[in-house]
């Protein structure tokens, strides 16, 4: 007892100096600088949420080809993935976020390279009214490279690799920066008054068009269309493209929640979170659409067609996950589900061969949910959105087309009749995914 009384009074002086420092050291950042703190943060993790739907795409793709052919996807869609952080830095941010610098007013961007602020900000006057430059040039790298890998799952199964890449090179360098601008950047189509909340029709429909462009050029799988039937040519891996499917539905929280920009206030945190909300329910919504109308047409409920109905609704309310309540959100995502469920079948009777459904999904449910953007958002005029679209969809079609049809002519872009139906793992990388599964 005797000591305890002696050891409680030592160790009260031992830890008053410690509570002096710890006083001293009182590192709580001025208001100021709080919203910086926290819309930075959230850039940092939804950035990292919208980079993990590139494995999304990637399960997707590699579930929906064929066993012969998995190997290419998935080189694919890492070498698409690197080749867009670098060109994104290298000329894409600056040509998308040109500030005061466009070389054209409103349609040009800036071509210089991205930097970012110096250690610790030394030295530097930083705008603490919105986020660290690092963490914006992060989050928006992540659209850039998903536009990508939407052109990667249409062309599958009979482009050759380096075309393919060189295609991405201009696409993440330049088409998608450029148009990207004119609505994001403050362009031409933003003092019109075009809305697009997250990218329904500056990413994904983008992505649609020029995957659209390209299929026209390449052609379709050999014996996919035979005597005026179409030949179903089933995926490889049904359980890894609906685990694709749902990483890219976690994703697009990421995705279209960031697209706030802001976190500095309970206004727009709370706001956030009714993005998170009416993303999930139209995701939902895409999905039931989907099941219920491939069992009614069908009499048997189609797989893919619910995943890519999951993904049609994600798109879908991309444009405006803000503004509609949770029942509008559902009714916006069933419709693109519907979409997918008719054009899936509407591309193979005009012979347009998507191997994953890629294009009804992001450039036609992307078109849909632009437009439904009037249906909840009074600030959204139909004319200026429709005139958007078409703008958006003749520029990238157009260029992404003259660019397939040059490296059509110059090198080729499509393997031998020999290699396509020998698969083009083998014939293009020399390695299977799958060899303990391989017929030789």
């Amino acid at each position: 007892m005797t000591l305890s009384k002696t050891l409680l009074p030592a160790a009260a002086l031992i830890a008053l100096p410690t509570l002096g420092l710890a006083q001293e050291a009182d590192v709580t950042p001025p208001n100021e600088e709080i919203g910086y703190i926290f819309t930075t943060f959230m850039f940092l993790v939804t950035g990292f949420l919208v980079m993990w739907m590139a494995a999304g795409f990637t399960m997707l793709e590699a579930g929906l080809v064929r066993q012969k052919n998995v190997t290419m996807q998935l080189t694919k869609n890492i070498a698409l993935f690197s080749i867009a952080a670098l060109m994104y830095y290298a000329v894409g941010y600056n040509l998308m976020y040109p500030g005061d610098g466009w070389s054209i007013d409103g349609v040009l961007g800036a071509f210089s390279m991205a930097a970012m602020e110096p250690v610790g900000l030394a030295d530097t006057e930083t705008d603490l009214t919105y986020a660290s430059v690092g963490s914006d040039f992060f989050f928006q790298l992540m659209f850039c490279a998903t536009t990508a890998s939407i052109v990667s799952g249409t062309l599958a199964e009979r482009i050759k690799l380096w075309p393919f890449l060189i295609f991405v090179v201009v696409l993440t360098g330049l088409i998608y920066p450029i148009q990207a601008s004119w609505k994001w950047g403050g362009g031409f189509l933003d003092a019109a008054g075009f809305l697009d909340f997250a990218g329904s029709t500056v990413v994904h429909s983008v992505g649609g068009w020029a995957a659209l462009a390209g299929a026209l050029i390449l052609g379709p799988r050999i014996g996919k269309y035979k005597d005026g039937r179409v030949i179903p040519i089933m995926g490889s891996n049904l359980p890894l493209a609906t685990l694709g499917t749902f990483i890219l539905w976690m994703g697009w929280f990421g995705f279209n929640g960031g697209s706030q920009l802001y976190m500095d206030t309970a206004g727009n945190v709370a706001d956030i979170s009714r993005i998170f909300a009416n993303t999930n329910t139209a995701a939902a919504g895409g999905a039931i659409a989907a099941l219920i109308l491939t069992q009614l047409m069908y009499k048997k409920v189609d797989l893919t067609m619910v995943l890519n109905g999951a993904l049609a609704g994600l798109v879908s309310i991309t444009a405006e996950p803000l503004t509609p309540g949770l029942g509008a959100a559902t009714l916006i995502g069933a419709v693109g589900g519907v979409i997918v469920v008719f054009a899936v079948p509407f591309l193979d009777r005009v012979k347009i061969d998507d191997v994953v459904g890629a294009i009804p999904v992001h450039l036609m449910a992307g078109i849909w949910g632009t437009i439904a953007v009037v249906l909840t958002n009074g600030d959204a005029s139909l004319g200026t959105q429709l005139y958007s679209i078409v703008v958006v969809g003749a520029f990238t079609f157009v260029v992404s087309g003259v660019l397939w049809f040059v490296l059509k002519t110059v090198m080729g872009i499509r393997v031998s009749s020999e290699d396509e139906i020998n698969g083009l793992d083998m014939a293009e990388l020399g390695m299977e995914a799958y060899p303990e599964f391989s017929k030789s």
